[in-house]
This record gives C-alpha cells, sequence and structure tokens, in this order.
C-alpha cells in the first residue's frame, strides 16, 4: 500500500446562506481522498483549537488518516466563506486562522521521511521550506491552483517531483504551450487541470490528455484536489501516465456526487451576521 502525506492547509469550507461547513483544504482532502483511493496517508498541519479545528480532526481520523504530528494551536481555525448560484461556487472571502503556524521540527522531518511522497501546496505557505523537505522525502509533489506564475513556476519546479496547475479556460494548445514551458524550467512531471475541458500532462514520453468524465454535479469543490488524490495514488502504483490521468478523472466524477470534498457536514452558526448576505441571495 503506498504512503502519502498531505502536508500544510486545512480549513473548513462554509456556505454562509446554508449555514453549513465542511473539512477541506488541499492537503487534508489530498490526504482523504488518497486514503479513499487506496494509500495509507497522514496529514501534517496546524488546525485551531475551536470547534472547526475539531471538526477537521474528527473527520480525518474518521477517514483513517493518520494525525499524530498535527498541530492542535491557539486560536481559530481557518476557514473559507461560499456562496452558491445556481450550483456554481463563488469565494467570497477566507480567514487563514492559525494554519501558517508550522515550526516544523526535527521529528516533523523524521515523519515525512516515512511516506513514499509528500504533497503540499501553494496555499500551505511552505515554500521556504520545500528545500528541507524534499531532502527527506522521495518524492514531492505541489499544487499551484491557478495562482502559478512564471516566477513561482522558475523558482518551485526544480525542487519538485509532480507539478499541478490550475487552467480552466486554457484551449488544447495554450495547455500543450505552458507544459512544454514547464519542461524547459526542468519539471519531471507536470499536470494541467482544465475542469470540464480535462486534464492534460507531460513527462519524459510526452503529453497526453484526458477528457473529463461524464458525472452527475452536485457540487464541485474538491473535485481538482480529488483528481490530485486518485493521480497520485495511480503514480505510485507505477501506472502509466494515461492510466494515472484516468484515475484522477474517475475520482474527480465522483467528488462533485455529493456536498464538500468529502462529506462531512456540520452545521455553522457563527458570524453569520458579519457577512454580507446580499452575496449569498
Amino acid at each position: 500500500m503506498p504512503r502519502l502525506l498531505g502536508l500544510g492547509d486545512n480549513t473548513v469550507d462554509t456556505d454562509v446562506k446554508a449555514a453549513v461547513q465542511y473539512p477541506g483544504g488541499n492537503a487534508v482532502n489530498v490526504a482523504v481522498l488518497a486514503r479513499r483511493a487506496g494509500a495509507e496517508t497522514g496529514h501534517l498541519g496546524c488546525v485551531g483549537n475551536d470547534a472547526a479545528g475539531a471538526l477537521v480532526c474528527d473527520a480525518l481520523v474518521a477517514e483513517g488518516v493518520d494525525i499524530s504530528r498535527v498541530r492542535i494551536c491557539d486560536g481559530a481555525n481557518a476557514r473559507a466563506l461560499l456562496a452558491y448560484h445556481g450550483g456554481d461556487r463563488r469565494f467570497l472571502g477566507s480567514r487563514p486562522g492559525v494554519r501558517g503556524q508550522y515550526a516544523l521540527a526535527a521529528a516533523d522531518f523524521d515523519y515525512i521521511a516515512g511516506f513514499d511522497l509528500t504533497h503540499s501546496s501553494i496555499f500551505s505557505e511552505l515554500e521556504a521550506e520545500l528545500p528541507r523537505i524534499r531532502s527527506v522525502t522521495p518524492q514531492l509533489s505541489f499544487d499551484f491552483s491557478d495562482r502559478w506564475t512564471d516566477g513561482l513556476l522558475r523558482q518551485i519546479l526544480p525542487q519538485i517531483d509532480i507539478a499541478f496547475l490550475s487552467a480552466p479556460d486554457a484551449d488544447d494548445a495554450a495547455c500543450a504551450t505552458l507544459l512544454r514551458h514547464c519542461s524547459r524550467l526542468r519539471a519531471k512531471l507536470v499536470v494541467v487541470t482544465r475542469g470540464a475541458l480535462g486534464a492534460m500532462a507531460t513527462d519524459h514520453a510526452g503529453i497526453s490528455k484526458q477528457p473529463a468524465l461524464p458525472t452527475s454535479v452536485v457540487d464541485t469543490l474538491g473535485a481538482g484536489d480529488g483528481f490530485i488524490a486518485a493521480f497520485l495514488v495511480a503514480h505510485l502504483q507505477r501506472a502509466a501516465l494515461p492510466m494515472a490521468l484516468r484515475a484522477g478523472a474517475a475520482m474527480a466524477a465522483d467528488v462533485c456526487t455529493w456536498r464538500g470534498a468529502f462529506g462531512h457536514a456540520a452545521p455553522w452558526d457563527g458570524e453569520r451576521r458579519g457577512i454580507e448576505m446580499r452575496e449569498c441571495a
């Protein structure tokens, strides 16, 4: 069984109008969904000592994800505020809370070294630690989401093994150009996800393309993270690139069929008066 660590961010995704919250965040979602895909997984991150932090930890334990190195810090957990319009999701804002209070120690790096692959993201604020993380983990993957810039690509790509980028509006030609650019920057394996347009990726064998798979969309929250999780598990199981892309697309389609990135809904009763409810009408 491959071992995968989700290192970094967590959050509580909050549907403001419905007053419902879900555990989430890229590193958490990847750890949970990789566990569902057949990996042994852990999460190392910082959660608040509030009800939101407890929601994240309880969900991780329920999903069989190891949290032995999770920090429980004084303060509020990270939270993302969401609105839905006809099934389309909009982010109203976010609160980082204690998310970035890592202070990684020697025991943490020993823990990281026990996994076959470590996954982190642009939301984890761990760029300064990547060289040391890379020195102890067999493989390192990184999700740039849609926040990649040429400067960030040049800085981070040489330090990682697998890169994920989001480019929802890129056609095939633009996506291929981006993949070739990343390859010139010494990227080993790059995947560009494009939502309903599917995904394209490149490795030493060239560019592969994977269409999105049909699904019944209930909520797209976490679909991209589901793609990453299943892709990485297939990659660790030595699947060829086209098969790993197919596994990612299948998991992304599944994630769209439930609420939240991986469920575990809980009522939210906090701070609604401070939110402009017209955003959620």
